[in-house]
Parts: C-alpha cells; structure tokens; sequence
C-alpha cells in the first residue's frame, strides 16, 4: 500500500493561509524531493529550492512539470553553501520545511 502524505491537503491550505506566493521570489530550504514545491510553484514567479541530499534534489528533478522548467530551480546544497556562493540574493518568501 502506497503512503499518501497530507491526503486532505491540511498543508497546503495551511501554507497558503500563511503566505501569499503570487509573483513571488521563492527561496525553499530543504525541499526534499520537490513534493510542497509542486504545490504553490504554480503561482509564484520564481523557486530557487536547496537541499542537501543530492538524491532528493535527483528526484525532484526529475519530477519538475514541463511548464515549470523555467521557473523552478534545484539545488544540491546545505543553507551554508548556498548563502557563501551568492554574493546577493533577494527574495519575497523563505520556506523553511521539516529542515529543522
């Protein structure tokens, strides 16, 4: 029997009552394989989303939906990494998921 994370869409509801992502510059730490980035992707302008198990970043690529190739990043990278390569970085939203 296949494992069905947040059936009712409780997370979903819950991160949209928190935040409002249209048009949005998205940075997500520790997005995993992709699976809350799918769920407001649709509507932000850009994702840049880290993790650093470079299999869950393999899988959420091979995951990405065609028509958000181009407005949906991964990155194989700790929060540290990725902070010490960007000499300036801006964005509207930072996601912080199960990454505690």
């Amino acid at each position: 029997m296949a494992i069905s994370v947040d059936p009712e869409n409780n997370e979903t509801r819950a991160l949209f009552d928190l935040a409002d992502f249209r048009g949005q510059h998205v940075l997500e730490i520790g997005c995993g394989d992709g699976r809350l980035t799918w769920r407001y992707a649709p509507v932000a302008a850009h994702i840049i989303a880290i993790d650093p198990k470079a299999d869950r970043i393999a899988l959420a690529g091979e995951n990405i939906p065609h028509e958000l190739r181009n407005s949906v990043e991964f990155h194989g990278v700790s929060i540290e990494n990725f902070a010490q390569s960007r000499r300036s970085s801006l964005f509207d939203s930072v996601i912080l998921s199960w990454s505690l």
